[in-house]
């Protein structure tokens, strides 16, 4: 009862304030000099846009509400409602197993994760017992026995945390040479193996940052509902960031069942090269058929799929491709793998190419070569560096615009995950509107309504570009 009371009261408050930050907005249409026609339209859409914005603001409240009682963890809704980035949500939306009130994906979780954009249907989490978790202690393979097949294998009978997710996410995407480095700094004692405890201090890296943020985030969200921030973000902890209470399957596939064995570098290498390998393998399978190769419109097609870029550009690089290269000979998985271990050398291929080209200018295959193999220590096949000028190369004069290739491919190397925030919704309308001027001081008055229009679309997020289909 005092909770619905409380509610109320909140709902109430909120319309108030809401009704007062939009009124001069609205009423300003009737006293521009527009005429009477497009006043209508111009109340009707601020009518329309401040009652959309008022069940956001609504839905928000009552959602942090609603989650505080909850002990057991976080819903979807709840978690939707707050400022979680992106991995964050990913995460939640993609795992599919709970033990103890936290959040676990499997290795299917986490290989979809990574290739799809959405996860399969499920009617709810799968809530695990003691005894599930002693059941997936027999699927985990020793370390000498990994393969590229591994996750695939385990399939649903393994569990990977929050913090270990992060952790295969960088594998996919960071240079060996950087986990040869991180591998040392935590071998503290200089023995070139670390044991279990030293690899968790990598988790403790990732855990600390990333639950500072969360709770920044929150703060916020909770103390507007009763001044107590401490109840949510413990929720918020527990499904994300509680350190665990069981070992995971990483954890038992690299120290054991006792956790008593050392994980060593070479050992760590070759577990990043299966993982590399078992995701580009799934990729490569979805566009080759069961046949050795792909063709190049599918290779374009694979690089293109993470990036944001609006349906006609996308579309452009294709048709580009298509009439430079009528008939190919196609891409095999060897060839495609190369190039995207090469993708993981992307920061250092970038300053090789600012040190080589001082003035920006387009560098040509030979160059391209030659700055790859300085990166990688390996080269790559003429054909899929001349299939890559095809796609990127403007104009047809056989040069490449670097900073364009290396912008689309780091959308590419991190599958989507990182982007540039963007305000959306209330926040993005307030500010678009402030940069409009009001019809009534402009020279010009339609260019009011179409500031309005384009704070409008700010507000429904309308401009962000949109991931074109692979298909």
């Amino acid at each position: 009862m005092a909770s619905a009371v409380r509610r109320g009261v909140m709902n109430a408050r909120l319309c108030r304030h809401f009704t007062q930050r939009t009124r001069t907005f609205r009423t300003s249409a009737f006293h521009s000099d527009i005429n009477k026609a497009s006043k209508l339209s111009l109340y009707g859409s601020a009518a329309a846009i401040s009652l959309y914005m008022g069940i956001k603001w609504m839905d928000k409240y009552t959602m942090v509400e609603a989650a505080k009682p909850s002990r057991r963890g976080l819903d979807d809704l709840t978690l939707r409602g707050l400022k979680l980035n992106h991995r964050e949500r990913r995460f939640i939306k993609f795992a599919s197993a709970e033990y103890q009130g936290q959040l676990y994906m499997t290795p299917q979780d986490f290989i979809e994760s990574v290739t799809d954009s959405e996860p399969r249907p499920r009617m709810k989490r799968r809530v695990l017992r003691e005894r599930d978790l002693e059941q997936f202690v027999q699927e985990v393979p020793l370390l000498s026995k990994g393969s590229p097949e591994m996750f695939r294998t385990i399939f649903d009978q393994g569990i990977i945390s929050y913090t270990e997710y992060l952790f295969l996410l960088s594998i996919l995407t960071k240079p060996q040479t950087g986990f040869r480095i991180a591998f040392n700094m935590f071998d503290t004692d200089g023995n070139q193996r670390v044991d279990k405890e030293e690899f968790l201090v990598l988790e403790k890296i990732f855990s600390t940052a990333r639950r500072d943020r969360l709770n920044r985030a929150l703060e916020g969200a909770v103390k507007a509902v009763d001044g107590d921030e401490g109840d949510l973000e413990e929720v918020v902890e527990d499904e994300l960031q509680k350190r665990h209470v069981v070992d995971t399957t990483l954890l038992l596939h690299f120290f054991g069942r006792k956790g008593k064995q050392d994980l060593k570098f070479e050992e760590f290498k070759m577990f990043m090269e299966n993982l590399q390998t078992e995701v580009l393998e799934i990729e490569f399978n979805e566009f080759s058929k069961g046949l050795p190769a792909i063709t190049e419109l599918d290779f374009a097609k694979i690089l293109l799929r993470y990036t944001y870029l609006q349906s006609d550009q996308y579309e452009m690089y294709l048709e580009r491709l298509l009439d430079r290269i009528p008939e190919g000979r196609g891409i095999t998985f060897n060839e495609f793998k190369s190039f995207c271990q090469f993708l993981n050398t992307l920061d250092d291929f970038a300053i090789a190419m600012r040190m080589y080209t001082l003035a920006d200018q387009p560098i040509s295959q030979e160059e391209f070569h030659r700055a790859v193999k300085i990166c990688t220590g390996a080269e790559l096949s003429p054909h899929i560096v001349d299939t890559v000028f095809k796609i990127f190369d403007d104009d047809g004069d056989g040069q490449l615009s670097y900073k364009e290739f290396i912008a689309i491919m780091r959308d590419r190397l991190h599958r989507g995950f990182k982007h540039t925030s963007r305000s959306e919704g209330w926040e993005a309308f307030k500010q678009c509107v402030k940069r409009s001027p009001p019809a009534s001081q402009s020279q010009q008055p339609r260019e009011g309504w179409v500031g309005f229009k384009a704070c409008v679309k700010a507000a429904m997020n309308e401009h962000q570009p949109q991931q074109p289909s692979i298909t």
